[in-house]
């Protein structure tokens, strides 16, 4: 082999895309010491996405006081692509889950406002192009409050601005956008995520989703009423409709709410980012790729990092193999899988240990390099031997 390609998602909680490539190369050069490594960090649109399109870019990192989801001071980080036109923002960052404690009824009361404040510096910073990644939110205000930090203001049916959270939406009678940021009308917006769910209705942001983020079935039933009544409100107003858009109901609604607002489009997260780091073109005249993420299994084909690479290398007739802390998928899960261009995918760890063991960083790096070397000294025999066939399939 000369040249290989490393594209994984990062393990979350354990290790980052960068790291898991830096274990890659490793065992790689470990065995074949003149190969050509090309490590190109990779995420879906969740956690890693930040690093991912910074790091591919020679970007930058920036840091700035926002308000979490309860409305409280925080330091949250967002990236800008190298040639400084282009804002990547992880909801998470500033209204993620993570952020707050856990706790029943919290989803009435969590807000979006801590991304549009991200938004907003970035626009002051001379950004026009934003790339917002929306997993992993505590929200269900459908953008409300991102766009109270843009300066819309949402009124009640007596004028009166209403407050923040979930529990407004239904209090909300009026849209006025005089007052937001001029500059949102020269900015283009791209909701990455692997979410279809629409805006409200039995599949939509509240119901499928509400009870993760602490809302009990009452609660859920008053979000959905409230963001049915808001798409019809938004219908009214703007013209558009997100009642039954896939991928509305992303982040509790921000993907309708971003549509709706900042005629936004909403895209495949992996899809997005493998075309904007021109990815088709980096493993051109490849002889493997390396991907992976920390668990696989049925949901993997839905929109996540290993399938979106293996179909973009499976185009150029590159075989592909994936690593993974776990998998878990059955004889027709691996049928799709290996026809999506998955030919192998190897559990990094050798024998059964606890989660916490499993998940710690350095014991994850060591088996990471491990299971690349055993795994190239297999291939290098097949190579030897001239056994690996004209189409690239392993």
């Amino acid at each position: 082999m000369k040249k290989v390609v490393i594209a994984v998602d990062s393990f979350k909680g354990c290790l980052s895309s960068s790291d898991i490539a830096k274990a890659v190369a490793e065992g790689i050069h470990h065995v074949i010491p003149g190969c050509e490594v090309i490590k190109v960090p990779i995420a879906d649109g969740g956690e890693g996405t930040v690093e991912a399109l910074t790091q591919a870019t020679h970007g930058q990192v920036i840091t700035i006081p926002v308000h979490n989801p309860f409305m409280q001071p925080i330091q949250a980080s967002y990236g800008i692509t190298g040639d400084g036109q282009t804002a990547v923002i992880e909801m998470s960052a500033a209204s993620g889950l993570d952020l707050i404690p856990r706790k029943e009824g919290n989803v009435m009361h969590t807000t979006t406002y801590g991304t549009g404040e991200l938004i907003a510096d970035a626009i002051d910073r001379g950004c026009r192009n934003f790339i917002i990644g929306v997993g992993g939110s505590a929200t269900n205000d459908a953008g409300v409050g991102m766009m109270q930090a843009l300066g819309v203001r949402f009124t009640d049916d007596n004028g009166n601005e209403v407050e923040k959270g979930g529990k407004v939406l239904s209090a909300i009678c009026h849209i006025d956008t005089r007052s937001q940021l001029p500059e949102l009308s020269a900015c283009t917006f791209h909701i990455a995520t692997d979410v279809t769910n629409p805006f409200f209705g039995p599949q939509g942001a509240a119901h499928i989703f509400g009870p993760q983020k602490g809302g009990n079935e009452m609660q859920v039933e008053a979000l959905d009423k409230g963001m049915k009544h808001l798409a019809d409100l938004i219908l009214e107003t703007t013209g558009r409709d997100i009642s039954d858009l896939p991928g509305a109901g992303a982040g509790g609604g921000m993907g309708g709410g971003c549509v709706a607002f900042l005629q936004a489009k909403i895209s495949s997260g992996i899809e997005l980012i493998t075309e904007y780091i021109h990815f088709k073109e980096i493993i051109s005249e490849a002889d493997l790729v390396i991907t992976g993420e920390g668990r696989i299994d049925r949901q993997t084909l839905f929109g996540k990092v290993p399938v979106g690479i293996a179909r973009i290398a499976a185009s150029q007739h590159i075989p592909v193999i994936a690593i993974t802390g776990q998998v878990e998928t059955d004889a027709e899960t691996d049928k799709q899988l290996q026809q999506a261009g998955l030919s192998a995918i190897f559990p990094i760890h050798p024998a059964p240990v606890s989660l916490e063991e499993a998940m710690h960083p350095n014991y994850a790096f060591r088996n990471i390099r491990r299971t690349i070397e055993q795994t190239c000294r297999t291939l290098l025999i097949f190579v030897n031997k001239k056994v690996i066939n004209t189409d690239h399939k392993i």
